[in-house]
Order: C-alpha cells, then structure tokens, then sequence
C-alpha cells in the first residue's frame, strides 16, 4: 500500500486492514516537514506494509487583512502527527520502522507507555478523519458574523457607501447578496464579505 501524499484520508474506511493510528510528537511547527520526511523514507525503505497515511490534520479559515481576503491554514493539533501503523504482536514497534522514525528531524515519540504507543481509540481516529475531510471541503469564513436579514453597508467596490439587507450568505464562496436600493428599486447585488460592514441599528 502506497502512503497517501496529501493530509486528505480517503473517506472509504477509516484504517486500513491490519493497522492502527497512533499519534506521534513532534517538535513545534515542524509538523509539516516530518511528515513530508516520514512519507519520502517510507517509500526509499519499502516500509509500506508497515506505514499507511501519515497525517496533519489541518483546518482552512479565510481571513481579512487590509481589506484582502486570505485562506490561511490552521494545524487542528500542534505538535501531533498522525500515523496509520501495523505493530509487533506485543504492541512494540518493529525496530526497523522505529529507527527510521526516530531518525527523523523534529521527531519525539509515540504517544503510550512502557515505550509501546498506543493505538488511538475508534471514536477519536473517526474524529480525527472527518475533521481532516472537511477542512479540505470548506474554508470557514472566520471571525464572520454576517447573515440574512442584517443590515450592512458597502466598504468597497462598485457599490461602496450604498447600505441594504442581506438577503442569502453563500460561505462556500465567501459571497453576501445585499438589497440594495438603485434608482428607488431594491436590487439585490453580490458582494465578497470582506467589502461589507454591519450597520449598527
């Protein structure tokens, strides 16, 4: 089994035969660079059939900095990464993977005791995917608090100073249809969220 490349678990299963997670310490912010380290030497060492997916469970959020819009990634655990692993019979990691993973710049240990990791539990392994699956569907507008019905005023663009009602909020997008008025018509008018305010009432 080839290790996954992304931090995205298919969604088909949550471990793969004859493995389990365990959760690996690693140095602060150098999450990223082990696991993109563990993923390389798996496949130099053939380790395959003992490691699966190596994850970094992230969480996308969109930002509004001086007025521009940013998709920033936020780590859902710092200083963890995830690994699919199948273990000796008596829980111990094989020496070969254990060397190969020790050897690895920024890491720590396994999560355990009597120096044997422990497995994650079933309910915190599915937590843990379905958090990773929809942080890559979704960037969540954060630090947004706009929604149908507000009253708002345009910050910027086409229609900046013109004030009206939110009418639909399309957070995928990052995109707010306001009312607004136009040569005395309501009209409604699609702006990013990051070009409105809302109108104290």
């Amino acid at each position: 089994m080839e290790p996954e490349s992304t931090t995205t678990p298919p969604s088909t299963e949550t471990t793969a035969p004859g493995m389990q997670w365990y959760v690996l310490r690693v140095a602060s912010n150098k999450e990223e660079s082990v696991r993109n380290a563990l993923l390389r030497k798996i496949k130099i060492e053939a380790l395959e059939t003992y490691i699966g997916r190596v994850l970094v469970p992230t969480l996308k959020e969109m930002r509004v900095k001086a007025g521009v819009r940013k998709i920033m990634e936020r780590k859902l655990y710092p200083g963890y990464v995830f690994v699919e692993m199948a273990c000796e019979e008596d829980g111990a990691v094989a020496d070969n993977v254990w060397f190969m993973i020790k050897e690895t710049s920024g890491v720590g240990d396994f999560i355990g005791s009597e120096g044997k990791p422990t497995s994650m539990p079933e309910h915190e392994v599915v937590q843990m995917l379905a958090a990773s699956e929809k942080a890559d569907e979704d960037a969540a507008l954060s630090g947004i608090n706009i929604k149908s019905g507000d009253q708002v005023k345009v910050t910027d663009g086409a229609f900046e100073s013109f004030e009206g009602e939110v009418d639909t909020v399309d957070e995928r997008r990052g995109i707010v249809s306001v009312n607004v008025a136009i040569f005395g018509r309501l009209t409604p008018v699609e702006v990013g969220y990051w070009q409105i305010e809302k109108v104290e009432e």
